[in-house]
């Protein structure tokens, strides 16, 4: 663990998600005036004082609630306190103490971990109202008034904290981590291949579409490296997104595939390729991240002699774009081939980031042109004097040519395929930037 540990926690609708922005200083959590909108547990690093640290945002706790979303709710803000180096409970003024507040304070006090008592909406500026005392009947010590909306306090909600933390114990260090996105329709399974991958029910699970609604990072450590899993809320067609906490959620699903290393598109074995999926899987690779793509309940599906690789087939076809991308056939479910699919997510983010030098790629260049020659028109040829690597993350590769108009889109498709069959590429996309030579050498 190499930064503290701090869980915001409290009953539904007391500003968690404002507070938890606020301090992270990112619009990350949803916030609407709707009790249950942050469900899953939100993890982001934050600085104060010069000191980094992870907070976490949670679902609010309803002890007495009977729903069943509720009571997983309840569990994962039992998850979060669990590691937790230090808690945040955060309360409402206006409302005053409620039963709610008073049960868990209780579960608070039993966890035995250290508790900061935040007294939210606290916006007037001033003294504290009366109804600020009453808050010392929690029997958690000296509460901090704050407002999440403006600001005021939270430098001393977070000095509070830090009383409680030892910085020494924690080891600052810079970790190669690979950052994953799992995007793909609502109800595909990618909580589920995330609780399969992490061990644990770290992301609520249900059948009904729409269940997660944040982006989420967890951090998991295997034999293939570290890796910081982005489960995103199911992204579906527009005319179908209505609330407007979906329609935050779709907007964030579409930044955590700009904040990924490796996009993993996920489909049902059952359904195949969607124009939804086509679409998902088009923004990942315009933006060019690494890709591979999951065929998730395998476990359930109808199989024959063949049926794998004729779905490949099918997938390919309706995916043209992206034929670079491995296709794993897995089952978040029983867990079938997710080993496999880490060992592809890794190979996919180093080849996305790989770099070849000018000698060897004009070595291949030679090769090629020497293969399939370059085309011409009217008489004239096609000349490509060097190309040169200009990027990676994706790899760009810079052609100098005589003429633009000539590098025709099949020599470019044929140079790109000739390109993988030598140095790989596998997952990854390449671009190419043609840019004109004259004879005497200027660009």
């Amino acid at each position: 663990m190499s930064k503290p540990i701090i869980a915001i926690v409290g009953r539904p609708n007391v500003g968690k998600s404002s507070l938890f922005n606020k301090i992270t200083g990112k619009r990350l959590s949803i916030v609407e005036d709707t009790p249950g909108v942050t469900r899953d547990r939100i993890y982001a690093d934050a600085e104060w004082s010069g000191k980094s640290f992870t907070i976490i945002d949670t679902g609010g706790i309803e002890p007495e609630g009977k729903d069943v979303l509720l009571s997983q709710m309840r569990e994962q803000a039992s998850i979060a306190i669990d590691t937790a180096d230090v808690i945040i409970l955060i309360t409402d003024v206006k409302t005053g103490v409620t039963s709610a507040d008073r049960d868990i304070a209780t579960l608070l006090r039993r966890a035995s971990k250290p508790v900061v008592l935040c007294v939210n909406k606290v916006d007037a500026v001033g003294a504290v109202p009366s109804e600020f005392y009453e808050f010392y009947n929690l029997g958690l010590g000296e509460p901090v008034a704050v407002s999440s909306i403006h600001g005021t306090g939270t430098g001393d909600l977070l000095d509070a904290a830090f009383e409680h933390i030892d910085f020494s114990e924690f080891e600052n260090e810079d970790e190669d981590i690979i950052r994953v996105a799992l995007i793909g329709k609502p109800n595909v399974g990618k909580s589920s291949l995330t609780n399969c991958l992490l061990g644990e029910n770290r992301m609520i699970v249900s059948d009904i579409p729409g269940t997660t609604r944040d982006a989420v990072d967890v951090q998991i450590e295997n034999e293939h490296g570290r890796f910081c899993l982005i489960d995103t809320a199911g992204i579906r067609k527009k005319k179908k997104v209505d609330e407007t906490i979906e329609r935050y959620s779709v907007l964030r699903s579409f930044a955590a595939v700009d904040r990924a290393d490796v996009c993993v598109i996920m489909l049902d074995a059952n359904e195949g390729v969607t124009v939804q999926d086509t679409k998902i899987a088009g923004f990942a690779n315009d933006k060019g991240k690494a890709l591979v793509i999951a065929v998730n309940k395998w476990d359930i599906a109808q199989k024959e002699t063949g049926t794998m690789e004729r779905l490949k087939k099918d997938i390919y076809r309706d995916l043209s774009f992206m034929d670079f991308a491995p296709i794993v056939f897995i089952s978040a479910k029983t867990g079938q081939r997710t080993d496999r699919l880490m060992a592809l997510i890794y190979q996919a983010a180093q080849q996305n980031k790989r770099r070849v030098t000018t000698g060897m790629l004009n070595d291949f260049l030679s090769d090629a042109t020497a293969r399939v020659q370059p085309p011409s028109d009217k008489g004239k040829r096609l000349k490509i004097y060097y190309m040169t690597q200009a990027s990676v993350c994706p790899p760009t590769f810079i052609f100098f040519v005589n003429r633009s108009d000539l590098f025709h889109f099949s020599y470019k498709r044929y140079l790109e395929n000739r390109l993988r069959e030598v140095f790989g590429f596998e997952g990854s996309p390449v671009r190419f930037i043609v840019r004109e030579r004259g004879e005497d050498g200027k660009v």
